[in-house]
């Protein structure tokens, strides 16, 4: 909700206490301001100029030279808006101007011609493209005649103001409107609240001659009102109803349009307004749509409908849909004499249900949706028919034509000083709870059981008492309420051993030089389905997107990792090395969604560049296969599972093909790591970049070796170094499996320690060399059982893996 500084205080006294402490005090009062946008900030010698001449540029088919009055001087400026002319008042910038963003205006030539200043648009001023009314979107900003020359043009355009950007949080859905903020003022400053003109003169007609009303679905709709006004001239509203809409986000568009917006902003009250005449019926029928039924809304959009969705029709095909967006036939245009007003209460589900299976989001349907305040829904209606008499010329048809279905009486809650101070840990007094509720505007009157709180429809949220005191502590203030301890018998907490082992694995990364990132669990359909752990069935489409990039849940953690690299690397950050554990999330096959989608839980990291550099010692090293693959060993050490991790040849299509292995713990598929390939790389505009990615969901159930110490071998070892040549595709995790298992119980270790390929070898042939260390910890070894298992070392080896010692 965007509330204007200048518009507020139409409502409640707040000149004494500035913007910024406004902000403050409804922060501390438990309605969060997120930010000030000061709307006019660093702009300075903008005034209102007078365009006396406008002639065609001598050396430019398309600039003019203007010569303007900008009270009590002419300047010549060269402009080449399409809509400039004589005789129009606009926005102009005088040499020294400042304009947003620190753009300095002075004078200079344009293709031969003088130019003293600059002509601006709106947007030049800073109001956003997407505000602008349509007939200057693409030109310069025209003022109504009556815009005083030479006057201060961010004045006229009251952009001396500073707009208030609220977080609110669903449950206060009354501050979606100006007057409910400035209740929540009011309260905490113990003020009255000012409430608009609603008075207006009444034609000699009645409404109900024009119209009637029906209501099919009092559950949904329990009321409709509908007033006339005849009569109507449509135009541009007036100057400082376009400015304060503009401040809330909402760009003018015709005097009726702008009115039904102010007030929806003022009131929280959604309006439309049909053009009566278009409407082709004398009757309002209310009712649920029926299976298949089509409509084309206001956005030009053909909407097929359900029997869940709710309708306004002209008896026969429907003119709205309630509560969410009008229809294009009866929507008011330049030619509209006639309007209906339609001011109404529609239930939550109901709106909600229809905003989110059509979906359209609106202004109106998020009201809706929240809640809004049913017993003002007249006043606001009175208020826009003033409007409408007042800056439209219309003619306000007696009476409201309505069906009204509202509870007779609100709500109640009955509650206690006693009880609001056991609850809050406070020690209030009954007048300090009675002054409280007096402020909230909450009547409120004692009895013998305590206090009956009487609760008002602008306030939804109020429900049960706990709701009472949560008020009651707001005003009181939170910072008075008492800290305590808890009392009565109370449990450590601790960890499981799944947490115990992500935060091992978290810390150990951390250790390694890993940064941990967090990335959108919403991606694009383009990254969906890459870089998996596995094939998986389906993927999870999100029904009502925010954007194409964020429409599908992720499958694998990569490629965002990725777009971290690549976003860092376009900043000059070459160096990375980030991890992420994470959800990926399983769809059915065909992605249609008949049970929740499957949770898995990954670990993945992309690093990239320099591993380590001391550059004043001279040393460098490149992140490689190999360091990725070291901090994996590390990783699976300290979780006590790197006796059963093998790595063997991966073939995944989007790796390196060299250097890529895939990873199994006992023989399962736990994961992959390795270099991205090429074409993947320049994909993302990346290096050189390395990556893994692990099931975390096997690593945390795979029961880890214990932990054991042993005592310092007091007898010595015996070691033996062989050079081995194998074929080119075995691998050097076979060898080493051969080799352990063959040396039995006296082989204490084995290391590889070299890797060979060259002109000293047959084609097709590679060296392996490996380091064997012999021991046994209770006695030492003799040569002759050394020698007898080293010899059958490598008869294993000759017979499993072909190897033959290199000579």
């Amino acid at each position: 909700m965007l509330v204007s500084y200048q518009w507020l205080k139409d409502y409640v006294d707040i000149d004494d206490i500035g913007v910024e402490e406004t902000a403050e005090r409804l922060t501390r009062g438990g309605v969060e301001v997120d930010m000030l946008h000061p709307r006019s900030e660093g702009i300075q010698n903008v005034v209102v100029g007078y365009v006396e001449a406008c002639d065609p540029h001598p050396e430019a088919d398309k600039l003019r030279v203007c010569r303007v009055n900008t009270g009590g001087e002419t300047a010549s400026i060269v402009c080449g808006a399409p809509n400039i002319k004589a005789g129009q008042k606009v926005i102009t910038a005088k040499p020294g101007a400042v304009l947003p963003g620190g753009m300095k205006i002075e004078k200079t030539t344009l293709r031969g011609q003088e130019s003293e200043g600059m002509i601006c648009s709106l947007q030049e001023i800073g109001i956003e493209q997407k505000l602008v009314m349509k007939q200057f979107m693409d030109g310069i900003y025209v003022f109504p005649e009556n815009a005083e020359t030479g006057g201060d043009a961010i004045e006229e355009l009251a952009l001396r103001d500073t707009v208030l950007e609220l977080d609110l949080t669903p449950n206060r859905p009354d501050c979606l409107s100006m007057l409910g903020v400035a209740y929540e003022m009011a309260a905490l400053l113990d003020r009255d609240v000012i409430h608009p003109e609603t008075g207006h003169q009444e034609n000699s007609e009645s409404a109900s001659d024009y119209i009637s009303v029906q209501v099919d679905v009092p559950e949904d709709n329990p009321y409709y009102g509908a007033k006339v006004v005849k009569n109507i001239v449509i135009s541009a509203s007036p100057q400082w109803i376009q400015n304060r809409l503009t401040a809330a986000g909402i760009r003018p568009i015709n005097n009726v349009v702008d009115i039904t917006n102010y007030v929806l902003m003022e009131y929280g009250q959604p309006l439309h307004a049909f053009d009566l005449d278009k409407l082709g019926s004398s009757e309002i029928v209310v009712r649920r749509a029926q299976d298949g039924e089509s409509m084309t809304t206001l956005d030009e959009e053909e909407r097929t409908l359900s029997s869940e969705h709710m309708v306004i029709t002209n008896g026969k095909e429907p003119a709205a849909l309630a509560g969410v967006m009008g229809g294009a036939f009866s929507e008011v245009q330049e030619d509209t004499t006639t309007v209906l007003l339609e001011a109404a209460y529609f239930k939550p589900a109901r709106v909600r249900k229809t905003s989110r299976e059509t979906g359209i989001r609106s202004e109106s349907s998020i009201r809706f949706e929240k809640g809004i305040d049913s017993g003002r829904v007249e006043e606001a209606a009175e208020r826009a028919a003033a409007l409408l008499e007042k800056y439209a010329g219309g003619e306000v048809l007696q009476g409201t034509v309505e069906v009204d279905n509202r509870p007779a009486e609100n709500k109640k809650i009955q509650t206690s000083t006693a009880q609001l101070n056991r609850l809050l840990g406070m020690e209030m007094s009954a007048e300090e709870v009675l002054s409280i509720f007096r402020r909230l505007r909450l009547p409120a009157v004692e009895n013998n059981s305590g206090i009956m709180v009487e609760v008002p429809t602008r306030r939804p949220d109020l429900d049960i008492e706990v709701d009472l005191a949560e008020e009651a502590a707001r005003l009181y203030g939170y910072e008075y309420i008492p800290t305590t301890l808890p009392k009565g018998v109370t449990t450590p907490g601790f960890l499981t051993a799944d947490q115990r082992k992500r935060r091992r694995m978290r810390r150990y990364l951390e250790r390694a030089g890993l940064h941990e990132a967090l990335t959108y669990t919403l991606t694009s359909p383009s990254h969906s389905g890459r870089l998996q752990l596995q094939e998986l069935p389906g993927k999870v489409e999100v029904t009502m997107p925010m954007s194409e990039e964020r429409s599908t849940m992720r499958t694998s953690l990569l490629p965002q990792l990725l777009d971290t690299v690549q976003y860092n690397r376009n900043r000059q950050i070459t160096d990375a090395a980030v991890f992420e554990m994470g959800s990926i999330f399983i769809g059915e096959e065909g992605n249609t969604l008949t049970t929740q989608p499957q949770e898995k839980n990954v670990l993945a990291a992309a690093v990239t560049g320099w591993w380590d550099a001391h550059l004043w010692q001279g040393e460098k090293k490149k992140t490689d296969f190999f360091v990725v693959k070291g901090v994996l060993e590390g990783l699976f050490e300290e979780i006590g599972i790197f006796d059963h991790i093998e790595f063997i040849r991966s073939d995944h299509n989007e790796l390196h093909p060299g250097r890529s292995a895939d990873i199994y713990l006992d023989g399962k598929y736990a994961g992959f790591l390795g270099q991205m390939h090429p074409s993947v790389e320049k994909e993302w505009e990346i290096k050189e970049t390395y990556v893994f990615q692990l099931d975390v969901d096997l690593l945390l159930t795979f029961e880890a070796d214990p932990l054991f110490y042993e005592t310092v071998p007091r007898y010595p070892a015996v070691t033996r170094d062989i050079a081995l040549v194998v074929e080119e595709q075995v691998t050097a995790g076979e060898v080493r499996r051969v080799i352990a298992e063959a040396g039995g119980s006296l082989l204490h270790q084995v290391t590889l320690f070299d890797v060979y390929q060259g002109e000293k070898l047959e084609p097709g042939q590679k060296s392996l060399a490996f380091s064997l260390v012999y021991l046994d910890p209770e006695r030492t070894l003799t040569d002759e059982e050394v020698a007898e298992t080293h010899n059958h070392v490598l008869s294993e080896l000759q017979e499993k893996v072909k190897a033959s010692l290199r000579k």
